[in-house]
């Protein structure tokens, strides 16, 4: 069902709340002084049943200029104006400012009621009727239909209510698969229940039982109930006015501003970038930092407006800002918002957000202005692809991604594989969650990976390759898991940019190359060792006959690093050859006789106790055999 939000603008004592009571038979000024004074003070909400069927939530905001900061929280969720302009009166300055925030807020459709009809006769009303079409030409009520109505005869009131159900009906439905926005405009306290919270849902769907998030404290609590027109509901969605009653949170940590939503969907900032368009009627131009008043939702912000392409802006112009808060906001991609001036409190601006969660921007960047174009845009691939190049050092998942895309994105999983299909961005799912990186991401790490390992090379010309733990702290750091690291390196290795080894990475077409002078030296080693077999010579006692000890070692380490050379302990080094003929050697003699002692060990190798002791230790290390008392069995039989 498509749920209507009806709300009311217009200079103070035009008969707005006359109107709405006597429209739905309820009076929306609650409070004493209110009354006292004749006058609204804060939002009054109530409902109306309209011919069709359906029932419009309906909200009454206060006209008095010192009260535009509550008109402002009403406003921002309706979908219909009635802007209400007294007979006798015309247009008053409150009028044309409530119009020019219902403009900057984007309100589409609008009818315009001339109260106190009873007052004035005929000829002055089309007279009116006349300066008001002059005064709306060009904007959304160019072509609304005017009412003359009289609260207290009720005289117009059937043409009215008609004109208000066909407008609803060409209302947009609400965005209800989107995730659940609530922001707060009324906070207060019942016996036996507790916290409960007012304000019209702005997309999503909430129902009795939900974890939700109060946004930017992050408390995270429970709907225990829902209201709506004052009847208990199990849920709630898009369009409609909603009590919520809330489980274990305080009035205190809870207020007028803030935003009920679910949960881990959204980041509070300081900084927001927007679209920002500067009234025709403002005095003077915008200045770089001028501190303003921000309107978004239900709250107020005080704010520095940072102008990123222009010096300045000048009455009717249009530019590209980032607004530096005083205190946190909550907001999604493609909210509007509207600013009104320090002091003396005026409207004079107002636009749309870009990006909700902004880092500090330099004025006059190029690239930082291109890229919000591209948010602009509203491309979803678009600013997909834009927002993963930024954040792929983060290894996001799509939650992650979600929250930066600072916008409902229903399917996004849907979305993300679509780029991934299009060798955009690459999907790894080495983790027990999916991460996404963008492809100039993978290139960028296998330019500094091809860098490093080059330099590598020419300084260590007889080494396999690079410690692969050198290289993640070098190049990727400490944000990086290890199996998404070792998911990274096997894709450098699909694409032929590296070789891995089980410790060590190179180059793809890396190849050690020996000079004449280093193959016989390490021809020389290989035999030293080759001859002792099992009882093989100390390093000291090969290198002390070498004139060259930093070519003798260089050699001995790639021999080691190429694992021609396998070392057990120190001091116990085996060619490769004889140390496999020695697992052979060890396993058939277990399997023959049951197990092997260390003495036994001497005999079968021919060797020493140290050689004999130090491989049977090694193969209990790689679990190959167990010791059980002074022997050993195959680990696999034990």
């Amino acid at each position: 069902m498509k749920h209507i939000i009806i709300g009311t603008a217009g200079h103070i004592d035009h008969g707005k709340t006359t109107l709405i009571k006597a429209l739905t038979g309820r009076e929306t000024d609650t409070l004493k002084e209110e009354k006292d004074r004749g006058i609204s003070i804060n939002l009054g909400f109530t409902y109306f049943d309209l011919p069709s069927g359906r029932r419009a939530g309906l909200i009454d905001v206060p006209g008095h200029e010192k009260f535009i900061k509550n008109m402002l929280a009403g406003i921002s969720s309706i979908d219909v104006v009635l802007l209400v302009i007294a007979a006798d009166e015309g247009i008053m300055p409150q009028t044309r400012e409530h119009f020019e925030i219902l403009q900057l807020l984007n309100v589409k459709k609008g009818i315009i009621v001339l109260t106190k009809a009873d007052l004035v006769d005929v000829e002055w009303i089309e007279m009116i009727k006349g300066d008001l079409r002059d005064e709306f030409k060009g904007t959304f009520l160019e072509d609304a239909p005017i009412h003359a109505v009289s609260s207290k005869t009720k005289m117009g009131f059937d043409g009215l209510v008609s004109d208000i159900d066909k407008t609803t009906e060409d209302v947009s439905g609400k965005d209800t698969e989107g995730h659940f926005r609530l922001p707060v405009d009324r906070v207060f306290s019942v016996s036996g229940f507790g916290t409960v919270v007012t304000g019209t849902i702005i997309s999503g769907r909430i129902k009795v039982g939900d974890t939700v998030e109060v946004y930017p404290s992050k408390v995270v609590t429970k709907v225990r109930g829902i209201q709506i027109h004052d009847k208990p509901e199990e849920f709630g969605e898009a369009g409609q006015r909603c009590a919520i009653n809330l489980a274990n949170i305080k009035l205190s940590e809870i207020g007028r501003g803030d935003v009920v939503s679910k949960l881990n969907i959204m980041e509070p900032s300081f900084s927001i970038d927007c679209t920002l368009y500067y009234l025709k009627s403002a005095e003077k131009p915008l200045v770089n930092r001028q501190r303003v008043r921000l309107y978004h939702g239900t709250d107020e912000i005080i704010c520095r407006v940072v102008i990123l392409d222009k010096e300045e802006i000048a009455p009717g112009e249009s530019a590209y800002v980032q607004l530096r808060l005083e205190k946190p906001i909550n907001a999604q991609r493609n909210d509007r918002y509207v600013i009104r001036s320090y002091s003396p409190m005026h409207t004079i601006a107002g636009g749309t957000i870009i990006e909700p969660a902004a880092q500090k921007a330099k004025r006059f960047n190029e690239k930082y202005i291109e890229d919000l174009k591209i948010k602009e845009s509203g491309k979803t691939e678009n600013i997909l692809e834009n927002t993963l190049s930024k954040l792929s050092g983060d290894y996001p998942d799509a939650s992650v991604i979600l929250k930066a895309l600072g916008k409902n994105e229903e399917g996004i999983e849907d979305k993300l594989q679509t780029l991934v299909d299009d060798n955009i961005i690459i999907k790894l799912t080495s983790l027990d969650k999916t991460i996404y990186i963008h492809k100039s991401f993978l290139k960028q790490k296998i330019e500094e990976i091809e860098e490093l390992l080059i330099k590598y090379h020419r300084e260590n010309p007889l080494k396999g390759g690079m410690p692969k733990e050198e290289i993640k702290n070098k190049v990727f750091g400490k944000n990086i898991k290890q199996k998404t690291y070792d998911e990274m390196l096997l894709l450098m290795e699909d694409r032929n940019a590296i070789k891995i080894y089980e410790k060590s990475v190179c180059l793809y077409g890396f190849r050690i190359e020996y000079t004449v002078e280093q193959e016989k030296l390490k021809q020389s080693i290989i035999a030293a060792y080759d001859k002792g077999r099992y009882n093989t010579p100390k390093y000291n006692d090969l290198a002390i006959n070498e004139k060259d000890k930093k070519t003798f070692k260089m050699v001995f380490d790639s021999l080691m690093d190429n694992e021609e050379l396998i070392k057990v302990a120190e001091d116990c080094i085996f060619t490769k050859e004889h140390y496999e003929n020695s697992i052979t050697i060890v396993c058939n003699y277990i399997k023959e006789n049951g197990s092997i002692a260390a003495a036994t060990a001497r005999g079968v190798f021919d060797t020493s106790r140290k050689f004999a002791v130090a491989l049977l230790e090694h193969f209990d290390s790689i679990k190959l055999t167990k010791r059980v008392e002074n022997d050993r069995v195959l680990y696999k039989d034990s």
